[in-house]
Order: C-alpha cells, then sequence, then structure tokens
C-alpha cells in the first residue's frame, strides 16, 4: 500500500449486525480483496503435534467468530490499527494432518510466500508445533530473531515417542537451526509440574529466561514488560501466544490447562508494554474450541491477536512517516 492510499478497514457494523456474513478476523476484508495487505492474519488448522486433547485445528475459525466485536479504535493503545495499515484476512494455511513433516514443510513455504509480500503475519492456530515453520519463514528475512514466548510450558522438550517435531518441541528445534537470537529469549507464564528438574537445567543452556504466573502476579504487568523490554532491545521480535499461559478459568479451551495461570488482563497489559519492541509477526495457538464455554477462550485470543495486530499496525504507520522500512 502507497502512503497515499487509504486502508480498507472492517464492514461498519452501523449497517451490517456483527452477527451477520463470514466471519473474517476483526471483520477485515480478505486479502483477495485487497491485493496486498501490511499485516496479513492468517489461519494454520493443524493440531496433529498435540500430545494431549486435540481439537486446535478448530481454533483459528473460532477466533475470528469471536473477533466479531472487536471495534475499530484501540484506546489502550490509542491507535486505529485498520486505518494506520492494511490488515486482511489471508484465510488458512492448510497443511496435511497426517505428515507432521510434510505439514511443517508446507506452512514454511506459505509463510515464506506471504512475508515475500513485505507483509507482517498475525497466524492463528492450530498447535503449537506451528511456530518452528513460521520462525524459519521469519528468519530468513531477518535472521535470528528474538523471542517471547508466552506458554504454561517450556515446549523446549527434544522429542516425544521418537518424534522430532511436536507442540512440545518447537523452540529447541529453533534453537538447534540458529533461527533465534539466544541472547534474546523468555518465556512467560511457566507454571505447573515438569518430569524432571533437569527441564529447567536444559531450558536454560537454550538460553531461555523464565518469567512464571507467579512472578506476574507478584511484581505485575508493568514491571514483567519493563524487564522484557530490555532483554530484547531493538531486536526484530517475534511472539508467541500459547492460549494456556492463561488460567483455565480464563482459557479453559485448550489442549494442556495448568492452573493457576495468568488473567487475561495481566496478558494484555504485558503486551501493552511491548509497543515500542519491533515486532515482525505473531501467533497465538492452542486455541480449542470443544473444550470452551460462552467462547471465553476464543474472545481472550482474538483481543490477544488484536492487541498484536494494533502494535505491527502502528509500527508499520510510524516506519511510513520516517521513510524507513515497515
Amino acid at each position: 500500500m502507497s502512503s497515499n492510499e487509504q486502508p480498507r478497514g472492517p464492514i461498519d457494523s452501523s449497517r451490517i449486525p456483527r452477527y451477520a456474513g463470514p466471519a473474517t478476523f476483526a471483520r477485515l476484508p480478505r486479502l483477495d480483496e485487497v491485493g496486498t495487505t501490511d499485516v496479513a492474519v492468517v489461519g494454520v488448522p493443524f493440531d496433529a503435534g498435540v500430545s494431549y486433547r486435540p481439537g486446535a485445528r478448530f481454533g483459528g475459525n473460532a477466533i475470528r467468530e469471536a473477533s466479531r466485536l472487536l471495534r475499530p479504535y484501540n484506546p489502550a493503545q490509542d491507535a486505529s490499527p485498520f486505518a494506520l495499515a492494511q490488515v486482511a484476512d489471508a484465510g488458512d494455511i492448510a497443511a496435511n494432518p497426517f505428515n507432521i513433516n510434510e505439514a511443517v514443510e508446507t506452512i514454511e513455504a506459505a509463510a515464506d510466500d506471504l512475508l515475500g509480500t513485505g507483509a507482517r503475519m498475525m497466524t492463528l492456530g492450530g498447535d503449537h508445533t506451528i511456530a518452528l515453520p513460521l520462525l524459519r519463514a521469519v528468519s530468513k528475512k531477518h535472521g535470528p530473531v528474538a523471542l517471547l514466548h508466552f506458554d504454561a510450558h517450556l515446549d523446549t522438550w527434544d522429542t516425544y515417542f521418537g518424534a522430532e517435531y511436536t507442540h512440545g518441541t518447537p523452540f529447541r528445534r529453533a534453537v538447534e537451526e540458529g533461527i533465534l537470537d539466544t541472547e534474546a529469549l523468555s518465556h512467560v507464564g511457566i507454571r505447573g509440574p515438569l518430569y524432571g528438574k533437569q527441564d529447567l537445567t536444559d531450558d536454560e543452556k537454550l538460553g531461555f529466561g523464565i518469567v512464571t504466573s507467579a512472578d506476574v502476579y507478584r511484581r505485575g504487568a508493568d514491571e514483567v514488560a519493563d524487564q522484557l523490554r530490555a532483554r530484547i532491545g531493538d531486536r526484530p521480535l517475534y511472539i508467541s501466544i500459547d492460549i494456556d499461559c492463561l488460567d483455565p478459568a480464563h482459557a479453559p479451551g485448550t489442549g494442556t490447562p495448568e492452573a493457576g495461570g495468568m488473567t487475561s488482563r495481566e496478558l494484555l497489559e504485558i503486551l501493552r508494554g511491548l509497543s515500542s519492541c519491533n515486532l515482525v509477526s505473531a501467533d497465538v495457538v492452542e486455541v480449542a474450541p470443544a473444550y470452551d464455554h460462552a467462547e471465553i477462550t476464543s474472545v481472550a485470543a482474538s483481543h490477544t491477536a488484536y492487541e498484536l495486530t494494533t502494535i505491527m499496525s502502528r509500527q508499520i504507520a510510524a516506519a511510513r512517516e520516517t521513510g524507513g522500512a515497515k
């Protein structure tokens, strides 16, 4: 989109009720309706990498349905994200549900294509396996990236039943492949039992710092955001959010729930505190609507994606004003 073009925004809810029409993210136009976009919201309906409850393949569309109530102005960030940059729904990346290795390759190739247009990606999962191919694609464009990983679990285990690509292994693989900046890696929201203390030792060796959900509770969202910004600096940043970073009271619709998690308010406030970071792409994964109640999880996920999209749109608009790269 050139500097003198106005982005095409959501459908006007004062003329067409929110519950009417197809459910694109935030009722935004489809990618084929605008041609090019600055931020591509894309679904990956894949959950063949889960180790417990399946169903995240339906997460992307559940988030889209819940996003019908999102509005164009974000007061928390004092921004109208869909007016600052073109945001469009790019549909879904269809991946082989019976062959994880092939699926990982398909997702990476599709992400390469979207990023190759100059867009940033806001991906709706899907299980956390998809983070690896997305990070591969992002690193081709930006080099090794900083990572903030919001999750109840470390996701740095080695294998499950001999499988290298699962929803519990993506970030070990990413470190091994050299696509992450190991000076700027953090987990946020970690809690619950582990297989053994060695899990923490191995994770630390990979370069990760840990902010537990108890740390967020005791120290508060602002202090945690300050710490994370200091660790990230001005590096290109990828944020990956497993919705189970939230307590099951705030996100029951997920595959591996753990008690003692963050509130949705804490998650959103931490993300808002990262608005100055160079966010190049992000994902929200592990929404499994079959276990949800009254769309609690999907609503939390849609607002999470909205905050991330707002950060990217603000940065794209600022770069255009200064003549820099978006």
